[in-house]
């Protein structure tokens, strides 16, 4: 099968309705490799990039609200720094570039779920192509 690991997909596939930071950004724990009183952060398997992590606000309004806020994993050397703040919105527009997704089946529910990773957290654009309008 030509498919092997993370499944290249777009942001418009992943967040059709966009999303919004509604966290900070911050390490992944490699839960293997840390101990007691000693954090290790995990490391992408296939780039050995750190693995940081934001929580995110889907606006899909046909979601269910434990539905609306998802983790996205981002490689990258350096902590990323969301977008700026825009004035009078509660939270903060982003989009995400180099997105992939890799299908698990969560223990908790026994349903298939989806862990997002992306290459670069960056705002949003305006008058972006695809008929959609940019969040201002």
């Amino acid at each position: 099968m030509a498919l092997q690991g993370p499944i290249p997909v777009t942001f418009d596939m992943v967040f059709p309705h966009g999303c919004y930071v509604v966290g900070e950004v911050e390490p992944v724990k490699d839960f293997d490799a840390s101990t007691n009183g000693r954090f290790v952060q995990a490391r992408d398997k296939q780039t050995g990039e750190p693995v940081w992590q934001v929580a995110v606000m889907d606006a899909d309004p046909t979601l269910k609200p434990a539905q609306k806020t998802v983790a996205v994993k981002i490689l990258s050397a350096v902590q990323p720094v969301p977008p700026a703040p825009v004035a009078g919105v509660p939270f903060t527009p982003v989009e995400f570039d180099g997105v992939s997704v890799t299908p698990y089946v969560n223990s908790n529910t026994n349903r298939l779920a989806y862990s997002i990773r992306v290459r670069e957290m960056r705002p949003v654009r305006t008058g972006k192509t695809g008929g959609k309008e940019a969040a201002a």
